[in-house]
């Protein structure tokens, strides 16, 4: 049976730049794998991000965001039964920040993927500096992800400090224990900078499992907690866009701004743009598209786009 890992976490905690590690590791034990990419919108940045890991040992799918609910848990599901008929030892599963992990458990149970896949390990990925208030819902997905988990990775580790790391992990529990579940994490917290991570280190992510624990839902829509907000072929210059989106953070009428990705081109040279509140970088690309992405809350779209087009 081809196991399945999900790779889950809230927006921009660094899931794309763990599974290019993660990947990297199960090639290199001689692992064929599959990696199946849903971005939060229409445009998959993420899988574009990926693109780099394709070859013999690994292949890219998508399922299609942009859609309802019911109309993306049939996509995950087809996409699936293609995939189980392609040899791969290991599918990689990266869905958008906003997940309904139960989805995932019960689309694995079902006629004919119960017969093709086992679940492998639930990885959620959480920012070591995650902010401290976060609204409702945020904390209830934050929560959720969380706490089916084998293993809780922390990103950005190397820009905390002691007492940030702490403070993160005491409120995924106290996000974990205002959704009435009994889980309490402790020694599942994998925390390190991820340069330094060596293959015992993988070792023990791809053999940290799931686990199956009871929570009070909140039936929401992604729409109804984030915001999307898209902006192509505008030419942006990458040289101005670093101040521009330093703004965007610090300014308070742009609204809660978690995460703004996507690709700007200077001449002939493609750059890769990643931003949260507290780290931006930007890297050289053979290709991209003319595209950035802005995800938040209750967001300011002439606010962001003032600061974007200066």
């Amino acid at each position: 049976m081809v196991q399945v890992d999900l790779i889950t976490g809230f927006l921009g905690s660094g899931k794309t730049t763990f599974i290019k590690k993660y990947a990297r590791y199960l090639m290199e034990q001689g692992q064929n794998i599959g990696i199946l990419e849903n971005d939060f919108g229409a445009i998959n940045v993420d899988m574009m991000l990926l693109r780099e890991l394709e070859g013999e040992n690994c292949e890219l799918e998508m399922v299609a965001g942009g859609c309802d609910k019911d109309c993306y848990r049939r996509r995950f599901r087809t996409k699936l039964i293609a995939m189980g008929m392609c040899g791969y030892d290991r599918v990689l599963i990266e869905p958008s920040g906003i997940f309904d992990v139960d989805d995932f458990f019960d689309a694995l149970h079902e006629e004919p993927l119960d017969k093709w896949y086992q679940i492998g390990n639930v990885i959620t990925v959480v920012d070591a500096c995650l902010e401290e208030k976060l609204s409702e819902g945020a904390d209830y997905i934050l929560a959720s992800e969380a706490a089916n988990a084998g293993c809780i990775l922390l990103s950005r580790t190397q820009l905390a400090s002691e007492e940030q790391i702490k403070d993160t992990v005491a409120h995924i529990n106290r996000a974990l224990e205002t959704i009435h579940c009994k889980r309490v994490l402790k020694d599942e917290v994998i925390c390190g900078d991820w340069e330094d991570f060596t293959e015992n280190d993988y070792k023990k992510i791809s053999e940290s499992g799931y686990q199956v624990e009871d929570y009070e839902k909140m039936y929401v829509e992604q729409d109804e907690i984030f915001q999307s907000l898209f902006l192509m072929d505008e030419g942006i210059s990458p040289i101005k866009v670093k101040e521009a989106v330093r703004k965007i953070f610090e300014d308070p009428e742009c609204g809660q701004v978690f995460r703004i990705k996507g690709f700007l081109k200077d001449e002939d040279i493609w750059q890769e743009l990643n931003a949260t509140a507290h780290e931006l970088t930007m890297h050289p690309l053979e290709a991209g598209q003319d595209v950035l992405i802005v995800i938040g809350e209750q967001m300011n779209e002439e606010k962001i786009r003032g600061y974007l087009k200066k």
